[in-house]
């Protein structure tokens, strides 16, 4: 008896903290679900009043209105979302979630490995599904991210995920997406009483960097072109997709000169698909960035401007600039505590909206412009017919920080558990002090 007590008294004690735990990913839809009475934001610019959107089996099979809606409702579980807002789910490019935990903790940080050229490094395999972050994330509307490593020059290669899975090969939506390479800044003077010795040294290590990185890019062509049967070379094999279009170079860049330098190198070496990240400056080449095709996923817009000359609203605006210069772009959040804080993805966007963009601009900007960019906008990005059923339903607005409650999300077409960490201790610490 003694041991039975202290036995319940350990599973009691215990049993709390088990709660705050990642929920288990949700099984498959098993019956066609129908959500009517919401306003529908396609993601693609158009927004349909008192809609309906239907799936199964994962997949959309009716998105508009809900006057042209006419199979049988009695097939479906009808959901009313009358009153609130459909949503795709936001997709997140650029971020080092899955990989990091607690920044202040080493060992939980796996977002990096050791040297400069790091080609066949892939972030996929080092993805955490049972991060507690991810779930908060989830919460406001992000399902899908682009997990992607970070340092040295040549990174390795990132991979989309959606973000309700048991381990990394489930998580998968498209391995291997493309490589991130980290431009080398330009050698600039740093004060004026820096020897003139030293900056020689910076720059001569500089073209160093370069040369070692073209001659691994030239050598990745060749080999390409060698005959079926060759011994395999992980790092060369590694890089062929960028000769054949079926990868992306992720350039990391801000200054203007050096996104100039970084996509004119790659071109010049046959990189098929250029994308520029980060791109502050990207407001003084428009024409440049639209001439050569090269799309931009922008970082930092919640900044101060880079030089005292430039406009004080200069970062939140700059997503309106692209946008009307045609220019391919999408939002990201890559900047201080970007891991924890890319929930914060869809203010990034609203904050777009507020200043020259329009909000279903802004949320294309988050939904389907990010998947065309990375190659997965067959599926996923916007609502409709035969893409993946991938979405969020909010009760106000979703870009909004004020308004933004989601209510329902659906990956795939699977319901998950909206809970987390975070409103594990909002529903603690309420209840201790008898709030609702």
């Amino acid at each position: 008896m003694r041991f039975s007590a202290l036995f319940l008294s350990l599973t009691l004690l215990t049993a709390t903290p088990l709660l705050a735990q990642v929920p288990a990913p949700a099984p498959v839809q098993s019956k066609p679900v129908l959500l009517v009475g919401g306003t529908l934001h396609v993601g693609n610019g158009t927004v349909v009043p008192d809609a309906a959107v239907a799936f199964d089996k994962g997949r959309i099979t009716y998105a508009g209105a809900q006057s042209g809606f006419s199979q049988d409702k009695s097939a479906f579980e009808v959901v009313d979302v009358k009153g609130q807002e459909i949503y795709p789910g936001l997709i997140l490019p650029n971020t080092t979630l899955g990989l990091t935990e607690v920044e202040a903790i080493r060992a939980t940080v796996d977002e990096r490995e050791v040297g400069m050229l790091n080609p066949n490094v892939r972030a996929l395999i080092a993805y955490n599904t049972d991060s507690d972050i991810i779930p908060t994330v989830r919460t406001n509307g992000v399902l899908l991210a682009q997990v992607t490593p970070r340092g040295g020059m040549l990174s390795g290669q990132s991979s989309i995920v959606q973000l309700d899975a048991w381990n990394w090969q489930d998580a998968a939506v498209k391995a291997d997406d493309g490589l991130h390479l980290n431009w080398p800044p330009m050698v600039l003077k740093l004060n004026p009483t820096e020897d003139q010795m030293m900056v020689d040294r910076r720059e001569k290590t500089r073209q160093q960097q370069l040369r070692e990185l073209e001659q691994l890019l030239s050598e990745a062509s060749a080999y390409r072109a060698l005959p079926a049967g060759r011994k395999e070379n992980l790092r060369l094999s590694s890089l062929s997709g960028l000769f054949d279009g079926s990868k992306t170079l992720f350039v990391h860049a801000d200054y203007g000169k050096e996104i100039i330098e970084g996509v004119r190198f790659a071109k010049r070496l046959g990189v098929q698909k250029v994308t520029v990240i980060g791109a502050r400056d990207a407001w003084m080449m428009l024409d440049f960035l639209k001439q050569n095709d090269v799309a931009v996923v922008l970082s930092r817009i919640h900044a101060l401007p880079r030089r005292s000359g430039d406009d004080y609203d200069l970062p939140y605006k700059l997503p309106s600039l692209l946008q009307q210069a045609g220019v391919r772009f999408c939002l990201d959040y890559e900047g201080d505590q970007e891991t924890a804080g890319s929930r914060n993805l869809a203010f990034i966007a609203g904050t777009a909206a507020g200043h020259g963009l329009t909000k279903e601009q802004a949320l294309t900007a988050v939904t389907l412009s990010p998947a065309r960019i990375m190659g997965v906008d067959k599926d996923y990005g916007s609502l409709e017919a035969g893409k993946s059923a991938t979405l969020v339903v909010s009760s106000g607005d979703l870009l909004d920080m004020r308004t933004n409650n989601v209510t329902r999300a659906f990956i795939d077409g699977r319901a998950f558990n909206m809970t987390n960490k975070q409103t594990y201790l909002n529903q603690k610490f309420r209840s201790k002090y008898g709030m609702k």
